[in-house]
């Protein structure tokens, strides 16, 4: 890593779905069923693509989707992509009060809608996924699903992103 959308395009499945398998949180499966419909014309595209597919999926696969990601702010083994992204935002380096606030409202959103909580934390810090917690924890169940999976399609969106080097100008 990073590829050029060139390389990507030229990959054969299993080295596109080594490359961008990832994309979404253990569910190589995506790249898998997105690889036949190169060539990609941008990242945005090929990003798209993969959101069709997600939205495509019955509703108990986009669950198990929405449970492959791990809980923010917590110290147990996660993709490496998730690693760096928590990291970014200041989440792997919680203090003792801070990581038990982050566990406390990890289990209260849990114990409310049965699923992780889920926000693509590129250009948030600490303070702003604590403000995230504190608004979704009013919402229905319905309209938390439907924002996992739309922080789900961030997610993805920001790893492509920082995956696939921009086309030369």
């Amino acid at each position: 890593m990073p590829y050029t959308l060139d390389q990507l395009n030229a990959m054969t499945e299993a080295e596109f779905v080594a490359a961008i398998g990832p994309t979404f949180e253990d569910t190589p499966s995506i790249a898998a069923q997105v690889w036949p419909q190169r060539p990609f014309a941008s990242v945005a595209d090929l990003h798209q693509r993969m959101v069709n597919i997600v939205q495509a999926m019955p509703p108990e696969d986009q669950m198990t989707l929405i449970n492959a990601h791990p809980d923010l702010g917590t110290r147990v083994a996660m993709a490496e992509a998730s690693v760096a992204e928590q990291t970014k935002a200041g989440l792997t380096n919680l203090s003792p009060e801070e990581y038990h606030q982050f566990q406390t409202l990890n289990q209260q959103y849990k114990d409310r809608f049965g699923f992780p909580f889920i926000l693509a934390v590129a250009n948030h810090t600490k303070a702003s996924v604590l403000e995230n917690f504190a608004h979704r924890l009013r919402n229905s169940t319905e309209a938390e699903m439907a924002i996992a999976l739309l922080e789900i399609q961030n997610i993805a969106r920001f790893r492509l992103e920082s995956w696939i080097l921009p086309a030369p100008s």
